[in-house]
């Protein structure tokens, strides 16, 4: 439409608008403004100018009026859009852009007309000419889609500028033909599928060709009817399924290119080109499987006809491809109903059928016709059917409350799921009734309240599952665990009860009798099992189905009958029942019969005997768990609910016997030990302690009484009992690191570990790289054995990729340019007869050769070519010297006579060798004289030169010296050889002056001289080569690999397709300038840190930038430096460089596919592009690598960092960007947040983009509109990567992190890997586990540590899961899905919220659920970051912690842990949550141990029963407990780090590490990650308040303050470290046990071990912790932080209020269960003052319960004057400060009196006092404590400020404990610089050094101007 500005004749835009405009707007200097970018910065509301203003910013330099004139259009659009300027950020946009166009239209006159109309007119014609017209046949599609956008931006502005009258001709015509033809150059992703002109090479490929025919088939297809009633004709079927459903353009085109890419890559695997024209039936029916075979599950579980139906005709195909185009684009566009797979089962059901009966209509059979259809609008299927489902996930969501809801309280991602398990389902109809249950809530939204986001009313109940917050999940979802270790103990204790009365003990009757009460005890555990399954899963009754609560009541009815009937029964049984027995058996006195019991026993046994039978042939039990046969689904109905997943997950005969028999030994060891080690020896001191009677106690005792000292007993066996219950885990540590290191043994893992294992095997690396990396058949490779040409061949292949390898390394400056000519290797031996080696396996071969051959006679030419020979390395590298140095002289001269006179002399060495003269004929003393020559000689080549008759003087100098010295010197007649070449020529001339001085531009002829000066100069200096480690573990770690097991390589084109998809947020891209420089309070940056950890690396990286042969000069260095540091950190730029190896090494890979034998040999970099096949060699494989390859990164916020005005936001979009132009074929999505008018109402909508690089900014692919916030609903993490996978392409997927690295030696197994999907077997991997290196290990000990724990884990420990146990599943990234497989199946994670914390295992449990394969493959790795701090790694483990918690509340769990066998079930519990209790209850034991020795030390009790001899001898206690030290002490974490050391790196080595470990205090850190994990996951499991903790990835090298440790730490370690301290100091006080017992000093020592690291770790791990200054200054901070006040706004950092309020955050959103739990867990101090009191002196030995209440009187006293002086200080401290202090001196004389008196008259002594502090400080934190449960009430009471301020004390008393050995030990200064070599390594440690002593000098400088 022409605007204003086109109705004045030939006049420019007026600047009446302009000044009209400005008065609605705030000025404001645009000329601070970087115009470049203004595209970038448009409001989203505004969003539609941005291609106008780019277009503008795009011919600014070419025209400027123009570009003026499009920035005036963009103006005028946006005012008309919002002319009020109410969207957010439009005003400032608008006047920022009204000044420049003030500016402008000042500054810009027309260049090619007089005025602005026929300025663009002219511009326009002149655009379309030069671009379009020319460009038509020469661009390529990517060009050519921005020559065209940016013609259409340019018409649209000139029909605003000009009348439509005046548009000439010639402009219309252009503007025609740019219309019809725009849309074929869109921009696009993979495949320009509309591009004319030039096409690429991808879209010339036979199966893009086949796929995109097949699609395109659209015959027999009902047409469209458009209002126009005129038909719409469609161009394929995803068109057509779009017009006919409503499906987004952008979805469509997205799928269409993944369709076409899925068929196309399936389809050509082995398949013969010559012949290749449509695409296979079979391939289409392969694809239709996979994609439907979840959807076909589903039909059969519920019973449904499937809606596949397709005729045998030859709209078969198309039938087919419709169905995978529907399923495709309805997941395309689902959003977060994706995470709903059986939900997206029922959508396409329903579409499915509603697209046949379009199809197939009765009217089209009739008459033939195809029927005319009415288009759907382009957003239909989402506002239909996506939108209502989603906001029913968003009510639920709000449910949640962020976390703080109970999960029974709403309904997750998997309970809306699971409504769609039943035929429920259909109650929506189709189309969706808005009106079914479903979707109807009963919630009110409050909107008279501003929280108007709370969903409150009544709620839908739980689907199959509640997620309760209780331990008891626990033991529901492992009961048969349980039940096992319980009445195996029972029997144990009954045994060993025996063991004294008959040696014979299993055979006797009464003994037997006895241990058959075990199912006594089996029935009250299976009633237990019955009632929580009632219990737990009360709050989903409602959703339940009848036959599921009729089981569940059926279950408990039983159990209950059996809970009554073992009991009688057993009765009846014993001769003589006594007790609770004799009851029973009156109750049964009429059953005579006294075998009833073991009839009983052998019903109750029967189900399990079938179990058993079952067990033994597990694929009985699978077929009949996966059979929907209604009389097998009866028969299954009892043994386990009917569930559409966790069906059929058994596994092979031959893996049940592998896991059996693990776990039958280690069962068998594990019992066995408890029984002799555990058990036994306690019994006897137990009847000897219930013999004993005591009758005084030391206290007042409730129960004087009481018989047999149970007390005392229990005390003995509860934590005996704990370690029972713990000790499998250890046990299984043991086990799994024996088996792990057996299997990697047998893997060759470890092979070759060292430069010398390599130099050693070598030889073999070429052979083994043909056969594990080479594509060939089986029968070529028989056919070419022993084929020269074949082997030369195979040996160029290898040096192709070995080269490519070390060249990867040189640039990423782990060696340097001398170490990678060293290693690299030629591309051809053609020229000469034995195999070029590395010269680093050469090195010094030469030298040794020429002083040997010094020493040799006349006559010893045998013996010397026998030494040569007897090295084969030697022999290699003599013979190359020979002929390299032949063809470089003969090369090198240019006159035919001199060319003859070195053939002459080569021709006398061949000749005198062959006939064993050459010692007689050569003298070889002259041979270091003429080494030395060669050496200047060929130095001298490979210098650089700028005078050229110099440096060919100076050539032929050295060249006529050598050859004097080998004639004159060497040869004994070489004068001879002159003499006859002088006879043959009449005319003497000067020799050897004429040179060839343009070979030295050939790289091939320098590579040449380059490797021979190596092979004749390099000595013992190479053996280390490279001296870096990490190039030396890369090296090693590759040719390790070769040698291991590993599916054949296919040909590229041949091989799965796969893609890499990494979750970004908001972490560094790339190091900023400001970020490198930035110095910490020491004074250290992160590049000088970096320079110091990394010297080598860092003077390879100079050398690298420094040498003028790269051209880096033209680069800017700071920009240099940002990429060197942010490489070597946990950044976004060091995965993609990693990632973008899959690629380079596809390339090559293509290149040994397809290239001829004389490119193979001439080398992949020399090969010349400018040759039409070596450029269609280029092409193919970039085209090949386009459409195996896909990497997208998923940053979700990248849209608002663009728009952003925080500088650090900004600088992540512009490194993204940067990453963007830097690889072309890198992919960002993003969700983009827009504001549009809807209906004359501003709306927030959402949509997925996909962008990637452009010329200088990024270009939109494809946009996708959401149906609302997707990452609102779910979890961050795997709501981002739930948006970006409908870009992901291929078969598989590689799921990366933004804090991994890879490498092209291992992108180059890529294809191998991906085989594994391929490979003949029972059932087909899902997902396939790699093994991670872990590269951040060098940064610091804490980081070694971190490391080697990561290392083990991600090795040997997930070798043992996967193979033998079968557990495997997914545990973060860098795994490999099946791609399809998941995507039909809920995705790559799951999302819900809190539940689903750690995301990653839950997709592991899905796939195993889903009856999924997990496999693990150690043959190739990729890096992982790890945190590197202190603070870091907890957050990290506390996340884990809070993770494991959800993980025991899930379903997934109680599934996986009811549907596994006996043996799988205990695989996966110890692997996965059973290890996070066992570490809970390893520091639950050290509770109990410590409070049963305070009850029998208080009570007395200790004293009088231990006397007993027979006790004091006993150490059986010590040693059931000292088990339990080994665990605690972290030492079973170290057992897999020695093993996994060992074995890839040998065992003196591992035995070195570990003892350096220990030295370095590797004991202390993971016992205090220890207390990290039992309390975070305690905390979960009772409380909730799990949350995503940001441990953030940098490089720790500052200084946490005491205060921000504090913080970290209180609760966690500190609180509980000074609780055991007090436990260990009052039993140390008033304890008399043991005192003999080594075993007993073990243990308390490991208690006092465990205390000093909970307490001082965070210390002695903070850089400068015991640095006097930075002390004092963190005293400073602390009090500062402790004497803030709170209140709203304050920041925890800032207020120690604050910071309290926000520790108790988990009881707001705790039940009251858990209140009363915390408060019956906080009545344990109450035990201190009971137990003390009567201690006293000043009690005189009285018992009474008296001196117990009057203790209470007295605290109460103390807390009441506290009070008042808290009060006084508050009310009186200002305006009566004189009455405040009478009244503290009063209360001093008052406190002064009751003490004289005590001391006086009652007897108070001075340990009293100090006694009496052990007494009341616990009281009152446990009162303390009790209160925070009650909080509510007190504050309503008025009594909230005094419980803050007793805390606020206690909080500083126990700062002041903590941190007074900080103080002291900071006296002492060589212990902080201890404590800096003890963090860092050496290097580093020298340059802190070095750091503080220039900032020193800096301060004096300071000073002294």
């Amino acid at each position: 439409m022409a605007s204003s500005s086109g109705t004045k004749g030939d006049m420019g835009p007026p600047r009446s608008m302009s000044k009209r405009l400005t008065r609605a707007l705030t000025v404001m200097d645009p000329s601070d403004e970087n115009s470049a970018v203004d595209s970038e910065l448009v409001p989203s509301s505004l969003a539609f100018i941005a291609p106008i203003l780019r277009v503008a910013n795009e011919i600014e330099q070419d025209n400027p009026r123009v570009a003026y004139l499009c920035r005036f259009h963009a103006f005028e659009q946006a005012h008309k859009a919002d002319p009020t300027s109410t969207g957010r950020g439009v005003r400032q946009f608008k006047t920022y852009l009204l000044h420049r166009l003030v500016k402008e239209e000042a500054e810009t006159v027309p260049k090619l007309a007089g005025n602005d109309p026929r300025e663009i007119q002219k511009y326009y014609q002149m655009f379309y000419e030069h671009n379009i017209k020319r460009g038509e046949h020469t661009k390529t599609p990517e060009e050519m889609a921005k020559i065209y956008q940016i013609a259409t931006v340019l018409y649209d502005v000139l029909r605003t500028v000009v009348p439509t009258a005046k548009v000439d001709s010639e402009t219309q015509k252009y503007a025609k033909d740019v219309q019809e033809k725009k849309e074929q150059y869109e921009h696009f992703n993979i495949l320009p599928l509309h591009a004319v002109g030039v096409k690429p090479a991808i879209m010339e490929l036979p199966e893009i060709k086949a796929a995109l025919q097949a699609i395109r088939y659209v015959y027999h297809l009902p047409t469209f009817q458009m209002p126009e009633e005129r038909e719409r004709p469609v161009n394929d079927i995803l068109e057509w399924l779009a017009l006919r459903f409503g499906f987004q353009k952008g979805n469509v085109a997205n799928q269409r290119e993944h369709l076409i890419l899925l068929l196309a890559n399936m389809d050509i695997r082995n398949k013969n080109l010559q012949t290749y024209t449509h695409l296979e039936g079979k391939t289409v029916q392969d694809l239709m499987d996979m994609i439907f075979k979840n959807y076909q599950s589903w039909c059969k579980y519920l019973h449904l006809k499937q809606n596949l139906d397709c005729p045998r005709d030859e709209r078969k195909q198309q039938l087919q491809l419709l169905y995978i185009g529907l399923y495709l684009l309805i997941w395309g566009e689902a959003s977060n109903i994706r995470f709903m797979p059986e939900c997206l089962c029922y959508i396409f059901h329903c579409m499915a059928k509603e697209m046949h009966e379009t199809l197939f209509n009765n009217a089209q059979h009739v008459t033939g016709a195809a029927t005319q259809l009415v288009p759907l609008g382009e957003e239909s299927f989402l506002k239909k059917i996506v939108t209502p489902i989603y906001e029913v996930l968003e009510k639920e969501a709000r449910r949640n409350k962020e976390g703080k809801a109970s999960h029974s309280a709403w309904r997750n991602y998997d309970d809306l799921n699971e409504y769609f398990w039943t035929k429920r389902c259909f109650k929506l109809k189709w189309p969706l009734d808005l009106k079914a249950d479903f979707f109807v809530h009963s919630e009110v939204i409050k909107s008279r309240h501003k929280r108007n986001n709370q969903t409150v009313g009544k709620r839908k109940p739980k689907t199959n599952f509640v997620e309760v917050r209780t331990f008891w999940h626990l033991y529901r979802s492992f009961d048969r665990m349980w039940i096992f270790f319980i009445l195996v103990l029972q029997a144990m204790i009954i045994i060993a009860w025996h063991q004294r009365v008959s040696s014979n003990v299993l055979f006797d009757e009464d003994v037997f009798r006895s241990v058959l009460s075990i199912f006594i005890t089996a029935a009250i555990l299976n009633f237990l099992r019955a009632v929580l399954d009632i219990v737990l899963s009360f709050h989903a009754w409602r959703s339940l189905k009848v036959t599921q609560i009729l089981r569940y009541l059926l279950k408990l009815a039983t159990a209950t009958f059996w809970l009554i009937v073992m009991p009688l029964t057993y009765s009846r049984s014993i001769q003589n029942p006594t007790g609770i027995m004799r009851l029973i058996d009156n109750l049964g006195a009429e059953w005579q019969n006294q075998d009833l019991y073991y009839y009983c026993i052998a019903i109750y046994f029967l189900p399990n005997i079938l179990a058993s039978f079952l067990f033994l042939f597990p694929f009985m039990r699978r077929v009949m768990e996966r059979s929907n046969w209604r009389i097998i689904v009866l028969l299954m109905w009892w043994a386990q609910p009917k569930l559409y997943v966790g069906r059929g997950m058994h596994e092979d005969m031959f893996s049940l016997f592998k896991y059996t028999l693990f776990w039958i030994t280690l069962l068998i060891s594990k019992i066995a030990f408890s029984y002799y080690v555990e058990i036994l020896p306690l019994i006897e001191p137990t009847r000897t302690i219930m013999n004993i009677t005591v009758s005084n106690y030391d206290w007042h005792d409730f129960f004087p009484n009481a018989t047999h000292n149970m007390g005392v007993v229990i005390s003995i066996w509860a934590p005996v009992i704990l370690v029972y219950f713990m000790d499998t885990q250890i046990w299984y540590a043991i086990y799994g690191t024996i088996i792990g290191g057996i299997y990697g043994a047998f893997s060759h893992l470890g092979e070759i570990r060292t430069l010398g294992m390599l130099r050693a095997r070598f030889e073999n690396v070429p052979l083994a790289f043909s056969k594990r990396l080479v594509p060939y058949s089986k029968g070529e490779a028989k056919r070419h054995r022993g084929d020269d040409m074949y082997d030369r061949i195979n040996i160029a292949k290898f040096s192709q990729m070995w080269n490519e390898f070390i060249s990867s390394l040189r640039n990423e400056d782990l060696i340097s340019h001398w170490e990678r000519d060293l290693l690299l290797v030629p591309y051809s031996s053609s020229d000469v007869p034995v195999v070029q080696w590395p010269p680093f396996l050469l090195a010094s071969k030469i030298p040794i050769v020429l002083d040997m051959a010094k020493d040799f006679k006349e006559n010893d030419d045998a013996e010397l070519f026998r030494k040569i020979k007897s090295d084969d390395f030697m022999k290699s590298a003599v013979i190359e010297c020979y002929e390299i140095l032949k063809q470089v002289l003969i090369g090198l001269l240019l006159d035919e006579g001199d060319k003859e006179i070195i053939r002459q002399i080569c021709n006398k060495v061949d000749s005198s060798i062959r006939d064993r003269r050459f010692l007689r004929e050569f003298d070889m003393t002259g041979l270091p004289l003429l080494n030395e020559k060669l050496d200047r000689f060929f130095k001298l080549l490979m210098e650089d030169y700028e005078d050229l008759e110099l440096y060919k003087s100076q050539i032929i100098n050295k060249l006529q010296d050598i050859i004097e010295i080998i004639i004159q010197d060497v040869m004994l007649d070489g004068h001879k050889i002159l003499e006859n070449f002088n006879q043959g020529n009449e005319k003497e001339q000067q020799k050897f002056e004429k040179v060839n001085i343009n070979l030295l531009e050939s790289s091939s002829w320098k590579e040449k001289v380059v490797r021979l000066h190596l092979l004749l100069t390099v000595k013992e200096s190479a053996i280390n080569v490279p001296m870096n480690l990490e190039a030396r573990r890369r090296i090693t770690f590759f040719a390790n690999s070769l040698f291991m097991t590993m599916p054949p390589a296919p040909k590229v084109r041949n091989m799965l397709s796969f893609s890499v998809l990494t979750p970004y947020y908001r972490e560094d891209v790339l190091y900023s300038p400001e970020e490198l420089k930035k110095e910490n309070e020491d004074g250290i940056s992160t590049l000088f840190y970096l320079q110091q950890i990394y010297p080598d690396e860092w003077n390879n990286y100079m050398e690298r930038i420094t040498d003028p042969k790269l051209s880096y000069f033209k680069r800017d260095n700071n920009e240099m430096d940002r990429y060197w540091v942010s490489y070597r950190g946990q950044t976004l730029a060091r995965t993609v460089r990693g990632m973008m190896y899959y690629r380079e090494a596809l390339e090559l890979q293509c290149f040994l596919d397809f290239a001829d034998d004389d490119a193979i040999f001439g080398g992949y970099r020399a090969i010349d592009t400018t040759h039409h096949n070596y450029k269609t060699l280029k092409d193919r494989a970039q085209a090949l690598a386009d459409m195996k390859f896909t990497y997208v990164v998923s940053c979700q916020v990248y849209g608002a960092q663009k728009m952003s005005s925080d500088p650090r936001e900004r600088g992540h979009y512009l490194n993204i960007l940067s990453l963007m132009l830097e690889h072309p074929t890198l992919r960002v999505a993003y969700i983009d947040e827009r504001e549009e008018t809807v209906e004359k109402k501003t709306e927030k909508v959402y949509y997925s983009v996909l962008v990637k690089g452009g010329d200088k900014l990024d270009e939109e692919i494809y946009r996708i509109k959401l149906p609302g916030p997707p990452a609102k609903i779910g979890e961050g993490k795997p709501e981002n990567q739930n948006h970006a996978i409908i870009f992901t392409r291929g078969e598989a997927l590689q799921t990366i992190d933004m804090n991994q690295d890879n490498y092209f030696e291992e992108a180059f197994k890529m294809r191998n890997v991906l085989e594994e999907f391929l490979k003949r077997q029972r059932r087909r991997p899902t997902i396939l586990g790699l093994r991670e290196h872990i590269f951040t290990g060098s940064v610091s000990s804490l980081a070694w540590f971190m490391s080697n724990q990561e290392t083990s884990f991600v090795t040997i420990g997930q070798r043992i899961l996967a193979n033998p146990l079968r557990v495997r599943f997914h545990y973060g990234h860098p795994d490999i899905f099946d791609r399809i497989f998941h995507l039909t199946r809920g995705g790559l994670s799951k999302a819900s919220k809190t539940i689903n914390l750690s995301e990653d295992i839950f997709s592991g449990y899905n796939s195993t659920l889903r009856n999924g394969y997990v496999t693990h493959n150690e043959y190739i790795q990729v890096g992982k970051g790890r945190d590197v701090g202190m603070n870091q790694i907890s957050l990290f483990e506390a996340k884990v912690a809070n993770g494991n918690g959800e993980q025991t509340l899930s379903r997934d769990v109680y599934r996986l842990g009811r549907r596994f066998d006996f043996y799988r079930m205990l695989s996966f519990y110890f692997t996965t949550v059973g290890f996070y209790f066992s570490s809970m209850v390893t520091v639950l034991i050290v509770y109990v141990f410590l409070y049963g020795r305070l009850y029998m030390v208080l009570s007395g009790l200790e004293k009088r029963i231990l006397d007993d001899p027979y006790i004091r001898q006993s150490k059986a206690l010590e040693e059931a407990l000292a088990t339990q030290s080994l665990f605690q002490l972290g030492l079973l974490l170290v057992l897999p780090m020695v093993m996994e050391i060992g074995l890839e790196r040998g065992f003196r080595t591992a035995i070195g590490d570990l003892i350096i470990m220990q030295l370095q205090l590797a004991s202390v850190f993971f016992t205090f990650q220890l207390g990290t994990k039992a309390h975070y996951y305690g905390r979960t499991l009772l409380h909730g308040g799990s949350k995503y903790r940001a441990t953030g990835r940098g490089f720790v090298v500052f200084h946490a303050k005491f205060a921000d440790n504090y913080r970290m730490y209180s609760r966690s370690h500190f609180v509980k470290g000074l609780e055991l301290l007090m436990l260990l100091i009052v039993y140390e006080v008033y304890g008399h046990s043991y005192r003999s017992s080594s075993l007993y000093f073990f243990i308390t020592f490991s208690m006092w071990f465990l205390v000093a690291s909970w307490l001082f770790a965070p210390f002695v791990f903070n850089p400068s912790g015991f640095h006097w200054q930075k002390t004092v200054d963190d005293w400073t901070d602390w009090k500062k932080w402790m004497g803030n006040r709170g209140g709203i706004g304050i920041a925890q950092d800032k207020s120690w209020e604050s910071w309290w309020n926000g520790e108790q955050e988990h009881f707001k959103y705790t039940n009251l269960r858990g209140r009363v739990l915390e408060i019956i867990l906080a009545s344990r101090f109450f035990i201190y003052q009971y137990g003390i009191v009567y201690r006293l002196k000043i009690s005189h030995g009285s018992k009474d319960i008296l001196v117990y209440g009057l203790s209470w009187f007295v605290m109460l006293t103390v807390l009441l004057v506290l009070k008042m002086v808290s009060m006084g200080r508050r009310k009186f401290s200002t305006d009566f400060q004189l009455m405040f202090r009478i009244l503290k001196a009063l209360l001093f004389l008052g406190f002064a009196s009751v003490m004289t008196v005590l001391f006086v008259v009652a007897g108070l002594a001075v340990s009293d006092i100090f006694a009496a502090t052990l007494a009341f400080l616990p009281t009152g934190w446990a009162l303390i404590l009790i209160a925070q449960a009650c909080a509510p009430c007190l504050k309503g009471i008025g009594l909230w400020v005094s419980v803050m301020e007793l805390s606020r004390a206690y909080e500083a008393i126990m700062g002041l404990v903590i941190f007074m050995p900080v103080v002291v030990l900071s006296w002492f200064p060589f212990l902080s610089e201890f404590q800096t070599r003890l963090l860092f390594n050496q290097a580093f440690s020298r340059g802190l050094q070095i750091s503080m002593i220039l900032s020193g000098r800096k301060e004096e400088k300071s000073s002294t101007s």
